[in-house]
């Protein structure tokens, strides 16, 4: 499996592209802008995007969405919690801020438990981890965790924005 981490967009948000070695079939998770890099990165690498996933439905992850889908012809993916959140009205403005287009609806909607796979290597664990949004998620594979804004070093995500909790976000 090849994984490359990317700063992307006005909001420096780290993209990662995970592939498959052998079929080179490829995931980018939240790509929060800087479409064309990361297809050049991708291209570089022998990789062909076929999903995108966003770990939450915030603009600043999902910015790059509706470019990196003409480009790539990728099907978007993200939790139940946030797909009518990440097409709002709301949104739409926080994405224009940004200087970007809000993202399309997602193809597929996620829930706890799902596997996200592309090639026969890449098998992304869905883990639902409300509190940044009400449908933020990590995605887990054997030696990685790809946390979003659930996670930073040395502190968690924001919950005071729309639709964030920090009771949400501890564990039940």
């Amino acid at each position: 499996m090849k994984i490359a981490q990317l700063m992307v967009g006005q909001m420096a948000v780290f993209a990662y592209l995970v592939g498959c070695e052998k079929t080179g079939e490829a995931v980018v998770i939240d790509p929060g802008g800087s479409e064309e890099q990361i297809v050049a990165e991708a291209g570089k690498r022998g990789l062909k995007i076929v999903k995108i996933v966003n770990t939450h439905g915030h603009p600043d992850h999902t910015c790059g969405n509706a470019r990196l889908k003409e480009l790539t012809g990728a099907r978007i993916l993200a939790h139940e919690g946030d797909a009518t959140a990440m097409v709002s009205e709301h949104a739409a403005q926080f994405a224009q801020m940004l200087g970007c287009a809000g993202t399309p609806p997602p193809d597929g909607l996620l829930k706890d438990g799902d596997m996200v796979k592309a090639g026969e290597e890449v098998e992304l664990k869905v883990i639902h981890t409300p509190g940044h949004s009400p449908g933020c998620v990590c995605l887990y594979t054997p030696g990685n965790v790809f946390t979003g804004d659930t996670l930073f070093v040395s502190g968690v995500g924001r919950t005071d924005l729309p639709g964030g909790s920090w009771p949400g976000s501890r564990p039940k």
